[in-house]
Parts: structure tokens; C-alpha cells; sequence
């Protein structure tokens, strides 16, 4: 009986480090589109059964200090270290969708959908009505 314990208690720990090691939630490298230079660190939280991203990290020395001029409302002018760029996501399936995402640069709210390919690159895509109307950028897990 305690061999049969044992092995059940090891398979459950065994699936729930699995599925944590596929969660979205951790930190995250993005990358400048035009250039394919790293740009930020982005952290994922999860809260109250919603994703949100925010900006930790600022990789280029010379944009450290930028604020988010073009940014709307309660956003405008904040800086872009610290400022909550995913908002609202919940979990549909394998992909999370139904929140928005800030482009710091342009100041646009875009709608959103994420999802894992592979435990470590995150698909990111931001969209504009249908999902055929936007792009997709691949983030990479940073540990």
C-alpha cells in the first residue's frame, strides 16, 4: 500500500510541475520588429483567473528613462519601466485571449491573443477586429 502512495503522490507532483513549466505566467525577452534587437523584459502575472504583462526591464540603456507620451488616459506619460502592457487575458483552451494589449510607442490598445510554443517562446498577437488583421511577435522565456 505505501509503494502504491508513494508512485501516486510522485505521478501528481510530476503533472503539476509539468503543467507549471507550461504556464505563460514568468518572465519574458521581446524584440524590436524592425531590428530584431532585444527591447524589455515583460512580466506575466496571473490574477483573479486574468493575465497581465508588465514592463520590468528596459534593455537599451539610451530608452531607460522614456515615458509613454502617445499612451491614453490613465497610461499617458507614465514610464515605460513599470507600465502594464497585456491587460485582461483569460485562459480559452491552450491560448489566452479577450484583453488588450498596449503598444508603448504608437499608444495604440490593440486587442490580444497569447499562447505557449514550446515551454520557452511565447506567441503574441495583437489585432485590430478579426485576428487576420494584425501581427504576431515570438517573446522568449527568461529564467
Amino acid at each position: 500500500m505505501k509503494k502504491i502512495t508513494t508512485l501516486f503522490i510522485l505521478v501528481l507532483l510530476s503533472g503539476i510541475m509539468t503543467i507549471s513549466a507550461q504556464s505563460v505566467v514568468g518572465k519574458w525577452k521581446t524584440f524590436d520588429d524592425k531590428t530584431g534587437d532585444a527591447k524589455s523584459i515583460v512580466e506575466i502575472t496571473e490574477k483573479d483567473g486574468k493575465v497581465y504583462g508588465k514592463i520590468i526591464e528596459i534593455l537599451n540603456p539610451e530608452k531607460k528613462n522614456d515615458k509613454c507620451t502617445n499612451c491614453p488616459d490613465q497610461d499617458k506619460d507614465k514610464p515605460l519601466n513599470g507600465l502594464t502592457i497585456i491587460k485582461g487575458l483569460k485562459k480559452d483552451g491552450k491560448d489566452y485571449s479577450d484583453g488588450k494589449i498596449l503598444d508603448p510607442v504608437s499608444g495604440k490598445l490593440y486587442k490580444c491573443t497569447i499562447s505557449l510554443d514550446g515551454k520557452d517562446k511565447l506567441k503574441v498577437r495583437g489585432y485590430v477586429g478579426i485576428s487576420a488583421f494584425g501581427r504576431t511577435q515570438t517573446w522568449n522565456r527568461v529564467e
